[in-house]
């Protein structure tokens, strides 16, 4: 173990020392004193001086779970304020998710009044919380509200399904502060194919309708996610839009052959596009790992007892969580470890390049490691980095500075489209 309490001092040394660079040999100076620290203190500075982003965190989902308490450090979950503190993540994107159901009016209307519930549960805490969080809506607000000493909190949604046949509930969800949406999720819908539905496509990609959201999505300046979306979809998704994308929570295909991963094909036209790739922290699409029966038996029959996980009441979520969690205590994953999550890193940044690479964790909705079980362990991906020998400004490109660059970049769109 290190002292934090020498390293801050350090740190305070480099900062100074960093203040009066002015030219190329001061620059020299500066770098080297950096190398000279071990790697973990380097994890540390990095962390304190770069911007940090999560693209994607299924948190939301805790709030109500007896014993959580986002302001708290908690026992169970995978993020709370406390402890994204101690992982050094500065922000991250709260994900308001609803499973695939029936597409009726009463169904849209009833997923519409969920999604807009989980949205106020995520203003609630926030606002419990202001000591500590800040809701942020613009790319720059999250620099400025770490400047606070604060965690800034953004909000997408994943899975288009609230949306229903009402183009305006965009412009809704975008003044409550949503500022991406993932059009599909595990299950086709009314918008898009989605990459994991065991039925096959239905619309071949987008259907007419989803192509009008994506427009939609650009004038508003909200990003499109394209995670969960079949390939002709994400195609579709490139083909129509004018601003970058992202995947919040994906890999590379090459590496693990999951259907949520992006092919070669796909990695290169999204860098095309000016877009990003998030790299995800599931061991199911970071690594293809031994086989283990006994779990897949028993998700087998809960999927089987729950209709595939579709058109589920409330109390039916909240069943199924709570059961998941008890497959997950009795039949633990086998884990894939951070360093086989930087093997998607070295792969995309030689097919692609480093200018493409994020990281979104899918923390609270399976993302785990071996080395980063939650967010408090997240210095250990950066660590992993330089032991690969990414260097400073490589790193911060990966933890935000690709992201925000994808960001602003819908933003300024919007704004155009809307003149």
């Amino acid at each position: 173990m290190y002292d934090i309490f020498s390293i801050k001092i350090r740190f305070i040394l480099l900062l100074l020392l960093f203040s009066f660079s002015c030219n190329n040999a001061e620059d020299k100076q500066e770098e080297t004193a950096f190398e000279q620290l071990s790697v973990e203190e380097q994890a540390d500075i990095i962390h304190e001086t770069i911007l940090t982003l999560d693209s994607h965190v299924d948190t939301p989902l805790m709030f109500g779970r007896e014993n959580f308490d986002i302001g708290k450090y908690n026992d169970i979950g995978k993020l709370d304020f406390p402890r994204m503190e101690e992982g050094g993540l500065d922000a991250a994107f709260f994900a308001v998710f609803l499973g695939q159901g029936a597409r009726t009016p009463e169904a849209y209307e009833t997923a519409k009044r969920r999604a807009f519930e989980i949205i106020d549960n995520i203003h609630q805490a926030v606002k419990e919380n202001s000591d500590v969080a800040e809701l942020a809506l613009t790319a720059d607000d999250a620099y400025k509200i770490k400047e606070k000493g604060k965690r800034a909190v953004y909000i997408g949604l994943e899975n288009g399904y609230p949306i229903g046949y009402d183009l305006s509930l965009l412009q809704e969800f975008y003044d409550q502060g949503v500022r991406y949406v993932g059009p599909v999720h595990s299950h086709n819908n009314h918008l898009s194919d989605s990459s994991s539905d065991r039925k096959g496509e239905e619309h071949g990609g987008l259907s007419d309708f989803g192509k009008e959201v994506i427009k939609e999505l650009n004038r508003l300046g909200m990003m499109v996610d394209v995670s969960h979306m079949s390939d002709n979809a994400t195609f579709d998704v490139l083909e129509i839009t004018k601003a970058p994308v992202i995947a919040s929570h994906s890999n590379a295909k090459a590496l693990c052959n999951s259907h949520r991963n992006l092919n070669d094909k796909l990695l290169k036209a999204i860098a095309e596009n000016g877009g990003v790739v998030q790299l995800c922290l599931l061991t199911n699409y970071v690594k293809e790992t031994d086989p283990n029966p006994q779990r897949d038996s028993a998700i087998a029959d809960l999927r089987h007892r729950y209709d595939n996980y579709q058109n589920l009441t409330d109390e039916e979520l909240n069943k199924v969580r709570i059961e998941w969690a008890m497959i997950n205590e009795k039949f633990p994953r086998n884990l894939a470890t951070v360093a086989d999550l930087i093997d998607h890193v070295d792969y995309i940044a030689d097919l692609i390049g480093i200018e493409y690479i994020g990281f979104g964790s899918d923390f609270d909705g399976g993302g785990e490691l071996i080395g980063c079980k939650d967010v408090s362990e997240m210095k250990n991906i950066t660590i992993e980095l330089l032991n690969r020998g990414y260097s400073k400004k490589e790193i911060e490109k990966m933890w935000s500075g690709n992201f925000m660059r994808v960001f602003r970049k819908v933003e300024k769109t919007g704004k155009e489209l809307r003149r």
